[in-house]
């Protein structure tokens, strides 16, 4: 889907938690934003994402990547490593 600008005006303390969290998560403000939306509308609209959440192996590996983050345990790959056939 083509991505289209938008300005917004946020309260300083507001867009520094923002950037913080983004730069925590190796993403950007942009892509928070971006899912937070797109979580908002399939709420909105009823469309379910409980599935994959409710499921144990998923909420699993979820934590487990959660601590590994945390920790400074996750060995960091490139696109090329993970995706070259």
């Amino acid at each position: 889907m083509p991505k289209t600008k938008l300005n917004l005006s946020l309260d300083q303390d507001l867009a520094d938690f923002a950037k913080a969290f983004a730069a925590e998560n190796r993403t950007s403000v942009a892509e928070v934003i971006n899912q937070y939306l797109l979580n908002l509308k399939r709420q909105v609209s009823g469309e379910s994402v409980t599935e994959i959440l409710a499921h144990p192996a998923f909420l699993r590996a979820l934590e487990e990547t959660r601590t590994k983050l945390r920790k400074g345990k996750v060995e960091w790959q490139s696109f090329e490593e993970v995706f070259d056939s």
